[in-house]
């Protein structure tokens, strides 16, 4: 990962930026840099995945114009030839292309682009700036206003607390130019609906997140992944290291005592023959980085705060102990595909309805806790189920298809690698586990626990009904909204609401987003 910030105009307190730059210096600790523009200034703290020697530092300059970038442009190496006849390139770095492009293309550059990334140019041409971020949001920039009127970017919200008034999430897909958002790309719509066959369906699936894995594994610094045994990261897993010369490295984490996910994570290891490793959390480690992940997340949603809690420690266990710098994940699968509760859509345009949402939801939620878990620890996340064509085919496949009446969730991504003898079939077709309760059941009962005790009854109903947006439904939601507060005071906007399944649905209407209040949450839990 990395950092960037661009104050787009007259900024009154320089120096008053820069410190609060440094809130985010974890994400890019290997150098850092500002630029004066004339027309105000951007910084850019670097965390080196590309081109790691100094002519990859940021901001990039041509001719007036400068460009900082968080992000990994896949396939930059096609547009490095295409204008090798006109522009002399000083490194290794994808995000050296950028303003080449913008030349060519103007703001139609980012269309173009397949790629995870949030950006801020500078036109030395007409003074203005322009900023962009991918369609789904897997790289983070947000927003406001300064105290001179000019317009901030930053790539988290803590930079920009006691700079701006409101601060606000950059929307995916779009791009800022001449005063106003521009959506370019619309990742959760399709135009046309595929009525493939089953097996052309699957035959689809397999390929493009077979390519979208392998063009993720193009790094200068070291990979690893995260391995939590479930379907999605196995799959991730179990693909890269049909393409890696040696064992991959994978990582693991569980509760003392009651840890389901350890045992699949370990079968997956062993089957495909990663180096594998295993950090084992207890109540108090948990108790003791809540409030952490919180300052860290910038949120108060219940599911996010509890399925990150295992991410960052698994995160900060290989940041100490090893020289990784690039993390593979499984994220966004379950929107694409299902959720335990999407078993209970009412119909396929429902399914696809929901589906829809989620994808656009998903910076503010699982995209969130996986860049902020991995970038806090200094590094970078690659997320293979994000990518572009993937998500494109497998949101167009008729919703009738997805729809679970095969008696199993997932049913065509499991059925896509059925063939090829990619993972054990106990872990290929295992039940869904989200992610925080798979940790260990009792690491979400201690949190509950924790917060119980911390408020009678009578304090919880008065001080939840100090909150007008996302109002606390229980003593947990209260406790992480009152550490929210302290760290990011009256920006509750920041996240639109608590995830939870469509309570619109028959048997999702329950009081807590844990998979295990479902009725149908069966053996997920074994």
């Amino acid at each position: 990962m990395c950092s960037i910030i661009s104050c787009c105009g007259p900024c009154n307190q320089p120096d008053l930026v820069k410190a609060c730059f440094d809130r985010s210096l974890s994400r890019g600790p290997d150098d850092t840099r500002f630029i004066d523009t004339g027309n105000g200034f951007m910084g850019f703290h670097r965390l080196a995945i590309m081109g790691l020697s100094p002519q990859g530092m940021q901001p990039f300059e041509l001719d007036g114009s400068y460009v900082v970038c968080n992000g990994e442009l896949y396939g930059f190496e096609k547009f490095k030839q295409q204008l090798a006849d006109r522009y002399v390139f000083q490194s290794g770095s994808d995000c050296e292309v950028l303003l080449p492009l913008y030349r060519e293309y103007g703001a139609g550059m980012f269309n173009l682009l397949d790629a995870e990334f949030a950006c801020v140019i500078y036109d030395g041409n007409t003074g203005e700036y322009i900023a962009a971020r991918d369609p789904i949001g897997i790289r983070p920039l947000y927003y406001g206003w300064g105290e001179s009127g000019a317009m901030l970017f930053a790539s988290e919200p803590k930079d920009l607390i006691g700079l701006c008034g409101e601060i606000r999430p950059f929307p995916p897909g779009h791009y800022y130019k001449a005063g106003r958002f521009v959506p370019y790309r619309d990742i959760s719509r399709t135009e046309r609906v595929c009525h493939d066959d089953m097996d052309t369906i699957c035959e689809n699936i397999r390929a493009k997140l077979t390519a979208g894995i392998k063009k993720r594994l193009v790094s200068d610094a070291k990979l690893g992944f995260l391995l939590s045994g479930g379907l999605d990261s196995s799959l991730v897993c179990a693909v890269a290291q049909r393409y890696c010369k040696t064992p991959i490295r994978t990582f693991a984490i569980g509760m003392e005592g009651d840890a389901i996910d350890l045992k699949y994570a370990r079968q997956a290891a062993d089957f495909i023959g990663s180096s594998h490793t295993q950090v084992i959390i207890t109540r108090q480690d948990v108790l003791d980085a809540l409030e952490t992940v919180v300052a860290v997340l910038g949120t108060f949603d219940i599911t996010t705060i509890r399925a990150s809690v295992g991410m960052f420690l698994v995160c900060k266990y290989i940041h100490e102990n090893t020289d990784i710098r690039v993390l593979l994940t499984g994220e966004i699968s379950d929107e694409l595909f299902g959720y335990k509760y999407t078993d209970f859509a009412p119909s396929a345009q429902a399914f696809q309805k929901e589906s829809e949402k989620r994808i656009r939801e998903l910076h503010m939620y699982d995209v969130l806790r996986a860049d902020r878990c991995i970038s806090v620890n200094s590094l970078e996340a690659r997320v293979p189920f994000g990518d572009l064509d993937f998500v494109e085919y497998v949101m167009s496949v008729d919703p009738e298809k997805k729809l679970n009446t095969y008696g199993k969730g997932k049913y065509l991504l499991r059925r896509a690698f059925a063939q090829g003898d990619f993972l054990p079939e106990e872990i290929l077709w295992r039940e869904k586990a989200a992610f925080s309760d798979a940790v260990g059941h009792s690491m979400v009962d201690y949190l509950k626990e924790y917060a119980e005790g911390l408020y009678t009854d009578k304090a919880f109903e008065a001080k939840s009904k100090s909150y007008t947006h996302a109002r606390p439904f229980t003593k947990e939601a209260l406790l992480y909204r009152e550490l929210f507060e302290k760290y990011y005071p009256g920006q509750g906007q920041l996240i639109d609401g608590f995830w939870m399944p469509n309570p619109e649905w028959e048997g999702c209407k329950v009081d807590d987003p844990s998979a295990r209040v479902l009725a149908n949450y069966g053996a997920s839990g074994e």
